[in-house]
C-alpha cells in the first residue's frame, strides 16, 4: 500500500523528500485527472490532498469517500497553514470526548 500526493508544489517537493510520490496540480480540472488516476490504481492505499485543493473538487472528494472505502482520503494544510472555516483535529477530538476551552 502505497501513500500519494494531490498538492501544490511546495508540498508535493516536501512528500517527495520522504519518499511519497505525488502529482502537482494548479487547477481542478488536474486535481480530477490525478484523483482518477489516484482511484484507478490498486497500489494506492491513501491519498493526501492539500485543504485547498481538496475544497476545488469537493464534490468527487466526498462521492469517494461515501461511496468507497478505499483509498483513504486524507486532507492536510497546505505550506500556508489551515484554512478558515476548517476544523482542526484538537478541535474535533476535545468536541468528541467533551472537553471544554
Amino acid at each position: 500500500m502505497q501513500f500519494y500526493v494531490i498538492a501544490d508544489e511546495h508540498t508535493v517537493t516536501g512528500f517527495k523528500l520522504v519518499g511519497i510520490d505525488g502529482e502537482v496540480v494548479e487547477s481542478a480540472d488536474e486535481a480530477r485527472e490525478a484523483l482518477k488516476k489516484a482511484f484507478s490504481s490498486t497500489e494506492i492505499g491513501i491519498v493526501v490532498l492539500t485543504e485547498k485543493i481538496a475544497s476545488s473538487v469537493r464534490e468527487e472528494v466526498e462521492e469517494f469517500v461515501f461511496g468507497h472505502s478505499f483509498p483513504l482520503i486524507i486532507e492536510i494544510p497546505d505550506r500556508t497553514g489551515p484554512m478558515e472555516e476548517r476544523i482542526s483535529i484538537r478541535q474535533m477530538v476535545r468536541s468528541a470526548v467533551g472537553v471544554k476551552v
